[in-house]
């Protein structure tokens, strides 16, 4: 027996669990968005980070890693029991197809992956924020922190890993560079820094001094 999930958020750098192969590629008709609420790693009940979630989009495409994991049911069961626990302000897991970077087939490569979604209804799922305006998002990115960490190094992380997999996301890049923004008005500097993503991301810590991120680790989704 096998399964294969696919990590759209901090699963593209940080899987956590052992895995017996992993495939970059995309899913279709879902698109990332930051709507989704986290409380207890990288937020808190009061301060909630904003995390990635999908929403359903026709025609749109979401790049990240699937990762598949063989070996018996026990290795299975402790992988499955892992992401639960980690993803656990995700309330459904949706069944995608998978299709595998370089193939040009319209056939997927594997079908019947797991993916962890979240319910797009503010009173049956706790977690779901909805959308906000960008400029909303980042302040809320740029100053929420839990246990784990704080939120806005879970998107400069994302928008690195995607740089990584070569496969930037606009929306992403678009949020973080509105951070920011939102983190030099902080610090009392002027000057708005943009930049596409690279391998030397630029990041704030918790002092607002610039530094250069290196292989951070999180533990979110």
């Amino acid at each position: 027996m096998v399964f294969w999930v696919f990590g759209y958020g901090s699963l593209v750098w940080n899987p956590g669990f052992e895995v017996d192969e992993k495939v970059i590629g995309f899913i279709k008709d879902y698109k990332r968005v930051f709507d989704l609420a986290c409380i207890d790693h990288r937020g808190t009940p009061e301060h909630p980070a904003r995390t990635c979630t999908l929403e359903e989009n026709e025609g749109a495409i979401c790049w990240g890693a699937a990762y598949c994991v063989r070996g018996g049911p026990e290795k299975e069961k402790a992988a499955m029991e892992y992401l639960e626990r980690r993803e656990c302000e995700y309330d459904s897991k949706t069944l995608v197809d998978f299709y595998q970077e370089g193939d040009d087939s319209d056939q997927p490569f594997v079908t019947g992956v797991i993916v962890f979604t979240s319910t797009p209804d503010k009173i049956s799922n706790k977690y779901y924020l909805g959308p906000a305006p960008l400029e909303e998002m980042a302040r809320q990115i740029a100053t929420a922190f839990g246990p784990f960490g704080n939120n806005r190094d879970y998107l400069f992380l994302l928008e690195k890993a995607m740089f990584n997999i070569g496969h930037e996301d606009d929306y992403v890049i678009e949020l973080a560079n509105e951070v920011r923004k939102v983190l030099l008005s902080l610090s009392g500097l002027s000057s708005p820094l943009k930049m596409k993503a690279s391998p030397g991301a630029i990041a704030m810590d918790s002092t607002l001094k610039m530094k250069v991120l290196g292989g951070a680790i999180a533990m979110d989704s």
